[in-house]
């Protein structure tokens, strides 16, 4: 009995999978939408002037952001981690009957607590803070499946089998603490349900507003302190946490130096938190913060880089994968952004530089050939994985999947090579002046001149959600096959799990 291989369960993982791959195909067809918007302007109003309300720009922006953060990336998040967690722990779900409740009860509070959120942001509820506009009721809700996270977490924890903690437990347990206190910390607001309407009497708008616990400078402190941690311990750390278990995984090699995971863990964790100030930059925060900012910025280069060639040394003299895989693929292009996204927004905080790109779409491409190239192909490839394991089926096409890498590839390279010329040229636009001091062009100038960048961008997100439709047909078409997995050849591997 001893011997005999584990039966996990993979029930909550499956139903965050589903999330996930519905959330993408949201979040990114709204993205392609107001990317389009930008370029052709009438499209704001395409749908009538009755609803322009709900599907301009500014109304749709935050929808975009959020489905892709904390709907497609969270839900990627939750659904590796109850494969991830129960193989290196070697301890099923199924052993805890208390532990598969919370893991469920979780997910269907995810999926009110998303509905809420959609309903919410298209009446027009928000706080007005970048990755933060939830109003405090759903604020709450969030709070409450995160700390169900936790017990997960820390329930599988203390029940494993394994007694070392292989890294990836290191990066999700970071991921639940640091945002954990960057949500509660950046979401202190003090709900105004005791207000009324300029008619005296009250409205449901009243009991869902609130105001922030800070104000003015500090306010942008806080914020900016959890923006920027947002993406470290959102599009960061729980990413490295994947492809240190499904690297090794997929290849048969192991982890290139498990000390220099060790060590860039521990430098993120100290460098990341303070590297916030350089959203701030050139703004009424002190002097000092800012610098600071700019300095921990242009350090995180170091541990960042440390992970991103601990990924890619793990296949050494073994390149060939990389021909062979499209999955490998990947994964190793997901490591090659994630140094090429670490290195750029460095460059970026430094204060020359960022009297250029603040402000521009130069800032913009940095973000997309992050979350796209390092965190999207990472969850895509993880799930890819994940699928004949969880669903014992074969994978049903590896042509498919060669084809979306290549597309979305593309797609991604249009995206930030556009943004990029229009960030620059933008920056060099608003800084020109003639013999006499006075700007030399004015701000419509500047729209004129990048419409072709913006029409360039939007055909990109349209290329990278053209091979995400392909990537759910592929695994939908896998859960529904007939074709049994050859399970033995699957799980075998040098690590075990």
């Amino acid at each position: 009995m001893e011997n005999r291989p584990l039966e996990y369960d993979y029930t909550v993982a499956k139903m965050f999978m589903l999330t996930t791959i519905i959330l993408g195909i949201v979040g990114m067809a709204i993205g392609v939408f107001i990317a389009f918007e930008l370029a052709f302007p009438g499209l704001n109003t395409v749908f009538g002037e009755g609803l322009a309300e709900y599907t301009n720009f500014s109304r749709l922006r935050p929808l975009h952001t959020d489905a892709v953060a904390f709907g497609f990336t969270v839900s990627g998040i939750f659904a590796t981690w109850f494969y991830v967690g129960q193989r290196v722990l070697k301890v099923s779900m199924a052993e805890s009957k208390f532990l598969m409740f919370i893991g469920k009860l979780q997910f269907w509070l995810y999926v009110i607590g998303v509905a809420a959120v959609v309903v919410s942001l298209f009446m027009g509820y928000t706080t007005s803070k970048e990755y933060a506009e939830f109003e405090w009721p759903i604020d709450i809700a969030i709070v409450v499946v995160w700390v169900l996270w936790g017990v997960s977490i820390f329930g599988l924890i203390g029940i494993r089998r394994e007694k070392s903690l292989y890294i990836s437990v290191w990066y999700y347990i970071a991921t639940f603490l640091g945002v954990a206190m960057l949500y509660l910390f950046n979401n202190m607001e003090v709900p105004t349900m005791l207000a009324t309407s300029p008619a005296g009497e009250g409205a449901i708008g009243d009991w869902m507003h609130s105001v922030s616990m800070y104000a003015g400078t500090n306010d942008a402190l806080v914020q900016w302190w959890y923006g920027h941690n947002a993406v470290a311990f959102v599009f960061t750390v729980p990413i490295i946490a994947m492809i240190y278990y499904f690297l090794p995984k997929e290849s048969g090699q192991a982890i290139y130096s498990y000390k220099l995971s060790l060590l860039s863990f521990w430098g993120l964790m100290f460098v990341y938190l303070w590297a916030g100030g350089h959203h701030l930059l050139f703004s009424t925060v002190p002097d000092w913060m800012q610098t600071m900012g700019s300095i921990f910025s242009v350090i995180l280069i170091l541990p960042s880089w440390g992970s991103a060639i601990n990924m890619l040394l793990t296949m050494k003299g073994e390149w060939q994968q990389v021909a062979a895989s499209p999955l490998i693929k990947f994964m190793v292009l997901a490591s090659t952004f994630y140094m090429f996204s670490t290195l750029e927004g460095p460059i970026q905080a430094i204060k020359s530089v960022n009297a250029i790109a603040h402000f521009t779409d130069w800032i913009v491409g940095h973000v997309h050939d992050g979350t796209l190239g390092w965190v999207g192909f990472m969850i895509i490839a993880a799930l890819y994985h994940m699928a004949p394991r969880v669903f014992k089926r074969e994978l049903y096409s590896k042509s498919l999947m060669a084809a979306q890498f290549w597309i979305q590839t593309l797609g991604i390279v249009l995206y930030f090579t556009s943004m990029w010329i229009a960030g620059i040229t933008q920056g060099m636009m608003w800084r020109a002046h003639d013999e006499f001091g006075n700007l030399a062009y004015s701000f419509i100038d500047t729209v004129d001149v990048l419409h072709p960048y913006y029409a360039l961008r939007g055909t990109g997100g349209l290329l990278y959600l053209a091979g995400f439709f392909i990537f759910a047909y592929n695994i939908y078409k896998t859960w529904t096959s007939n074709k049994e997995v050859d399970a033995e050849r699957l799980n075998a591997s040098p690590m075990g799990a």
